[in-house]
């Protein structure tokens, strides 16, 4: 029995669903998202909640009712509030800016990387006040597309575990390894 395939999504004050199908599409304050979804589970609109039924209890329908349910949901959030991924830059003279719509990083590299939004995302370069060091904002409508825009932005220079240095999630815990240790009476 899925847990949540059978929890109904409350369809928030100026949300609007349409299902053609397995199409579905949801408009709210935010924008629009339309996604096409496996043809054998049964979408439906239930006094202002949002059902998933799934038509039998083999292995594949089962898994496919909690992942449909929740690809629905995270619809109906987005366009509702929306979703952001904060990244924190760590290293001395690391710096990021917006130029335009584009990200620009000075990372520790001979050049700047340039990095141009995937539709739909929006980034804010702000500078953290106590360690001064900057972070960057990811948000748009779509979780798929804000988190995969953060995991490129991540990877340009992923943290290195004997200082820290490089660009992390804000919730990424990098485990620090001890550096070299001087051996005693080294060089006679």
């Amino acid at each position: 029995m899925s847990r949540i395939g059978n929890l109904p999504i409350n369809l928030p004050q100026g949300v609007e669903i349409n299902i053609d199908q397995s199409k579905v599409t949801v408009k709210g304050p935010k924008g629009v998202l339309s996604r096409e979804l496996h043809r054998d589970m049964a979408i439906r609109v239930d006094d202002g909640k949002i059902v998933v039924e799934r038509p039998t209890d083999n292995k594949m329908h089962r898994s496919l009712h909690g992942l449909t349910r929740t690809l629905v949901a995270n619809m109906v959030e987005g366009v509702t509030n929306g979703y952001q991924k904060v990244l924190q830059v760590i290293g001395v003279g690391y710096r990021a800016q917006l130029n335009g719509q584009n990200l620009n990083l000075q990372i520790g590299y001979s050049h700047p990387v340039e990095i141009i939004p995937k539709s739909g995302i929006e980034f804010e370069v702000g500078q953290d006040t106590n360690t001064r060091m900057p972070f960057i904002i990811v948000r748009g409508i779509d979780k798929e597309v804000v988190g995969q825009q953060a995991a490129e932005i991540r990877k340009v220079r992923p943290p290195e575990p004997y200082k820290g240095k490089g660009i992390k999630y804000s919730t990424e815990i990098i485990r620090r390894k001890a550096g070299k240790a001087g051996k005693a009476g080294a060089g006679k």
